[in-house]
């Protein structure tokens, strides 16, 4: 999206738009104006117009948007108009909840697979999980878009490389360091404790 102009703070709203136009769909709400959609979400009615007319408007002045067509058409551009085969390197707590949140199987992704360097530890309710040294030749044998990093900072750097000759896409990286990859191979990282010492710093301020 960014090649073609798209700038990162449209892309970072675009998740928030589908979000809220999924509650409104639950409400049943057949239609909504930019203005009504600013109220909720707390983003000016002009910046809302002006997101979604970067990719073609789906709006019609004295209408509003339609909620399921726009809800549809931002899953089409976010990419959720496909399935994602996904495997989550480390088998703790942390990467055992995010490979079970059942919003990512409703969304597509689909998580298939653990890797830990003592699997025998670790148990999970219906997916497996394999020695990290069998990494390579699962992914040899299984095409996978996503690996989710749930590991200390030296097991995540060490597995890139292995991650990056499997042919995985992109990296969803809960390690606690930037990782350093092939420009082909897309990061998407969260530390957590940085969320947490951004909150703090706002309730002192």
């Amino acid at each position: 999206m960014e090649n073609k102009g798209i700038s990162k703070a449209v892309i970072n709203r675009l998740p928030r738009y589908y979000r809220y136009l999924g509650m409104l769909m639950d409400r049943k709400t057949e239609r909504i104006s930019s203005a009504e959609l600013s109220r909720q979400m707390n983003v000016t009615a002009s910046q809302i117009r002006q997101d979604l007319n970067l990719f073609g408007g789906f709006g019609q002045q004295g209408y509003g948007y339609n909620v399921s067509h726009l809800y549809e058409e931002i899953g089409k551009i976010l990419g959720l108009d496909r399935e994602y085969h996904l495997i989550v390197i480390g088998a703790g707590k942390l990467a055992r909840a995010v490979g079970c949140y059942v919003g990512f199987q409703k969304r597509g992704f689909r998580v298939e697979a653990y890797f830990d360097r003592d699997p025998e530890k670790h148990l999970t309710d219906s997916i497996p999980v394999y020695p990290l040294r069998d990494l390579g030749s699962y992914l040899r044998d299984n095409p996978t878009d996503i690996a989710v990093i749930a590991v200390p900072a030296e097991a995540a750097r060490s597995v890139v490389p292995v991650l990056d000759q499997g042919g995985v896409r992109g990296i969803w990286n809960f390690a606690h360091t930037d990782l350093e990859v092939p420009e082909h191979l897309t990061v998407q990282s969260v530390h957590l404790s940085e969320s947490l010492m951004q909150l703090s710093y706002k309730i002192n301020h």
